[in-house]
């Protein structure tokens, strides 16, 4: 996020010097001193113009926030006594006295511009320039036709909306036009359009144009084909995320005089770049976000004057020419999320004028080219995130000009050298195969902001007072390394800028005490350690007004729980020994994930838990909560994730008085209960987000800035615990197991056509299989286990294609077991305990005449404890998506980038499923005497 942020901006900023530079060379705005003072009745309609707008200084924010460029109200200065020709933005022709241009850009103009406004009377006007205002999403008056010497007219960034009136194409003098607009969050009517019939009026009577900019316009309808019919003097074309589509040839790229050009965003247009002949004085080239096909071509190389290239996200493939090393000028190289493979080009890290060099997030391999000369200039660079190999080369460490690193998420090994290049202030070597002492030399980098040496093999005693030294770190990660922290932490200096502190797995006693007091911190991560008693007071008042993000799981922690932060979005207290009740939850309550799992609270849920509005994941399980089941939670309208498993929870789950129940629970996790009467079929018929798999869904963010927090999963099957680590999580998955639930299985659940895991196993539900849990077709776990269900197994079951795990063992099943597709991979196991089946896998033939089984005898309800399924969803680092893989036979999320890894763990289940086990073969017993 760090990179692609920086990138974005440096473009910006290059764009707007490029556009502004080329502006100021080829005529100048500033007011003119007369010859001739400028007649009456421009003046006169220059005052009207002004009359006709309130001034507001939020139409030109972005002036200000983005551009660096200062806002004032220009026509402040324009007084009916004096001279037109001395107003501020007002340029005059030196013989005549006539206005010619007029420059009200970032003046902070309030209003519309109607057809008969005064402006349109200014008729020897040769540049306008009306840019970054607010004209409240008025339309293009079709008066700008009537500029017939107009040369220079920009209208961008001042919210107009509505089609581009073919009447702009009227201006046959234009030299530059500029129309780019701002794009609405959600496209409606209030964007600006361009249909075909006035872009081909444009191209074919804009015969003089040079400068053609229509940025962040709807263009979807136009074919990109036409874009060939420009003049050959066509010097700029921008039109970076118009939403264009369909092919561009490459013979755009060609034309003689083309210096910028911009197609950036433009996600569905396919790009062919020339692979002979293009050798034009091409200096910015920006295809961010499109289709380049057939691979970037060696002739590349050719475009000896190239300044900036920006190929992000182009799906490009194959390895990256060695031409790439001829681009002398070359400031910026922007190859990142690519699929590029093969290494590194030597010739790259030769290239004197780069500054920022991003090839990270593609398939990169090898090592880091040995040798490095020039990049003497280099300010950042990213190779993060591929499959690099081999040690840190000693000169990336040494370069003069260096203030970003980011190698992170690569296969680097051996030790880190001393580091010389003093401007660092980002770091970023995590997840590698790094080993060895941390280098003393980096905690003399005055300079840095961000260190990040998580998921490595470092070693040895690190001392925090080392780190004093450093007053502007904000961000520091040594998690999951073999690094021990002294013991002599008590120490007396503060990071005073210290925002997010991430120390997973450090072997850490106690808290640090350098943290008493700070007052910006964001983020703080000290799970996996060895943290005994009670959480210090003080800890309560950290980041009391800014904590976002806190993980203290899996430690020793007891005592009680307070709840004192106003904008915490995720807190992660399980697997600690937390008792007494759960805090009250503030009116304005932030929180998106709460996971208390594993610990020892008791009583009822706190009914406060409303107020959290935004809550997302709710995970209790583990403790002693009681009480029934808190039908309040399915007002909560973002709730995804809801585990309240291995608890105390009793009584009957009522029918739901809402509408709408639940709207977004994708995870309902309710076993190991004592909840009673009929499956809640109310519910399983509202959930809506298991009726329909949203394949847009995204990573849920909870930190501003250069990480990410995204839901992990961690199953719990038979005893043993799957633990996928930074993983998105988008279950879809329904565990009512180990309950007293009776009862039918609802025919309302083969409507969650979603689901991927369904367990109701070990209660008493009776009745046949609902043919319909064959519409299920994205399921992949079925656990009917320990019921007394009847009847047949329906055929229909054979059609889940995606089905690798099913029990339908200890019921009352009778008939053939269906065969074909997932059913032929199915063991014994799956239906053992039901005497009355017969076929494949079982030994027993069904042509054979089965004993009729004895009466089943009730069980009784003191073991509850034999789970099948369970889940705990945590919080965890960056992730950037998911896909099916297999896992232990059953299929689980992965991803791709950055790594994945799963621990089989073996959990203290086993007593559990000893218990689980003799059950079933008392219930065996039962049926054979």
């Amino acid at each position: 996020m760090r990179s692609l942020l920086w990138n974005y901006q440096f473009l910006c900023l290059l764009l707007l010097f490029y556009i502004y530079a080329e502006a100021t060379t080829s005529s100048s705005f500033t007011s003119s001193t007369p010859g001739k003072i400028c007649s009456h009745n421009e003046a006169a309609a220059l005052l009207q113009f002004k009359q006709s707008f309130l001034i507001n200084s939020s139409a030109s924010f972005t002036c200000d926030a983005d551009y660096g460029i200062r806002s004032y109200p220009k026509t402040d200065s324009w007084e009916e006594s004096t001279d037109c020709c001395s107003w501020d933005g007002v340029t005059c022709d030196s013989e005549t006295g006539q206005v010619i241009g007029l420059d009200l850009s970032c003046s902070r103009l309030y209003g519309t511009i109607p057809s008969n406004s005064s402006i349109f009377l200014l008729q020897h006007l040769k540049r306008l320039d009306l840019s970054f205002n607010d004209f409240r999403n008025s339309k293009i008056s079709a008066g700008f036709g009537r500029f017939g010497d107009l040369t220079h007219l920009n209208l961008s960034n001042s919210l107009f909306s509505g089609q581009v009136p073919s009447d702009i194409s009227r201006l046959s003098k234009l030299i530059s036009l500029d129309l780019s607009s701002f794009k609405p969050l959600i496209p409606d009517d209030s964007q600006l359009k361009l249909e075909t019939t006035a872009l081909e009026r444009l191209v074919q009577n804009l015969g003089e144009v040079q400068e053609f900019y229509l940025d962040r316009i709807n263009m979807s309808s136009v074919d990109p084909s036409y874009l060939m019919k420009f003049s050959s003097s066509l010097t700029s074309l921008s039109l970076r995320n118009c939403e264009l589509r369909g092919k561009i040839p490459e013979s755009i790229f060609q034309f003689p005089n083309l210096k910028f050009i911009d197609l950036g965003i433009n996600q569905e247009l396919a790009i062919y770049l020339p692979k002979s002949n293009w050798t034009n004085p091409l200096e910015f080239l920006n295809l961010e976000s499109t289709e380049v096909l057939e691979g970037l071509p060696d002739s590349i190389g050719n475009l000896r004057s190239l300044q900036f290239l920006n190929l992000i996200g182009c799906n490009l493939q194959g390895s990256i020419p060695s031409t790439i090393g001829n681009l002398s000028e070359v400031i910026a190289l922007l190859l990142s999320f690519n699929n590029f493979s093969g290494q590194i080009p030597p010739s790259v890290v030769n290239l004197p004028q780069l500054i920022d060099l991003d090839m990270s997030h593609n398939q990169l391999g090898g090592p880091i080219p040995y040798h490095a000369s020039g990049l003497s200039k280099l300010v950042s660079l990213y190779f993060s995130d591929n499959f690099l190999i081999e040690a840190i080369p000693s000169w990336v460490l040494n370069l003069p000009s260096l203030q970003n690193l980011y190698l992170g998420n690569n296969r680097f090994t051996g030790d880190i050298q001393a580091f010389q290049s003093k401007s660092l202030t980002t770091i970023d070597f995590g997840n590698n195969r790094l080993h060895g002492h941390i280098p003393s030399s980096i905690f003399k980098l005055a300079n840095l902001a961000l260190l990040d040496l998580s998921f490595n093999n470092f070693s040895g005693i690190v001392e925090l007072d080392m780190f004093s030294e450093l007053k502007n770190l904000e961000w520091l990660d040594l998690s999951h390394n073999n690094l021990s922290l002294s013991k002599n932490i008590k120490v007396n200096y503060t990071l005073p800028k210290l925002s997010s502190l991430f120390l997973a797995s450090c072997n850490l006693s106690e808290f640090p005490n350098f943290l008493r007091g700070n007052k910006v911190l964001i983020g703080l991560d000290l799970s996996e350690n060895r943290i005994h008693g009670q959480i210090p007071k003080w800890m309560w008042d950290v980041g009391k007004n800014t904590l976002s993000y806190l993980s203290l799981s899996q430690n020793f922690l007891n005592g009680s729980v307070e709840f004192p932060w106003l904008n915490i979005l995720s807190l992660q207290l399980q697997f600690n020994m937390l008792q007494g009740v759960l805090p009250e939850f503030m009116k304005g309550c932030q929180l998106k994930a709460l996971n208390f799992n594993g610990n020892r609270f008791e009583g009822d849920l706190p009914q406060s838990l409303v107020n959290c509005r935004s809550l997302e994941v709710l995970d209790l399980g583990n403790n002693n909560m009681k009480g029934t089941f808190p039908y309040w939670l399915e007002t909560l309208p973002e709730l995804q994730v809801l585990v309240l498993s291995s608890n105390k929870f009793h009584g009957f789950v009522p029918k739901s008085k809402a509408r709408a129940p639940f709207p977004k629970l994708r995870v309902l996790d309710l076993s190991n209960n004592g909840f009673v009467g009929p499956l809640p079929a109310w519910y399983i018929e509202n959930l809506k987000a298991m009726a329909y798999l949203d394949e847009g869904y995204s990573s849920v963010r909870y930190m501003q800035g250069s990480r990410s927090y995204n839901y992990s999963l961690t199953l719990t099957i038979k005893g043993f615990t799957m633990q996928l680590v930074r993983i998105l999580t988008i279950f879809t998955s329904i565990d009512l197991s180990n309950n007293n639930f009776e009862g039918v299985i609802p025919e309302v659940l083969g409507k969650l056509s979603a689901l991927k895991g369904l367990n109701l196993s070990s209660n008493k539900i009776g009745g046949d299989i609902p043919p319909s849990l064959g519409n299920l077709t994205q399921l992949e776990w079925l656990d009917l286990s320990s019921n007394e269900l009847v009847g047949k197994i329906p055929e229909e079951l054979v059609d889940l294609i995606f089905l690798s795990f099913i029990d339908l063992s200890d019921n009352q099943l009778v008939g053939s077991i269906p065969q074909g597709k997932q059913f032929n991979t199915f063991e014994n196991s799956s239906y053992e305990g039901n005497f009355g089946l017969c076929g494949r896998p079982l030994s027993k033939s069904c042509n054979e005449t089965p004993k009729p089984p004895s009466p089943t005898l009730p069980l009784e309800d003191d073991s509850k404890s034999g789970i099948r399924f369970g889940w705990k969803v945590a919080l965890m680092g960056y992730g950037c998506g998911f896909i099916f893989g297999a896992a232990a036979g059953y299929l689980v999320f992965q991803t791709g980038k950055p790594k994945w890894f799963i621990n089989l763990v073996g959990v203290k289940q086993h007593q559990k499923v000893k218990k689980s086990k003799q059950k079933k073969a008392t219930r065996r017993a039962e049926r054979r005497n």
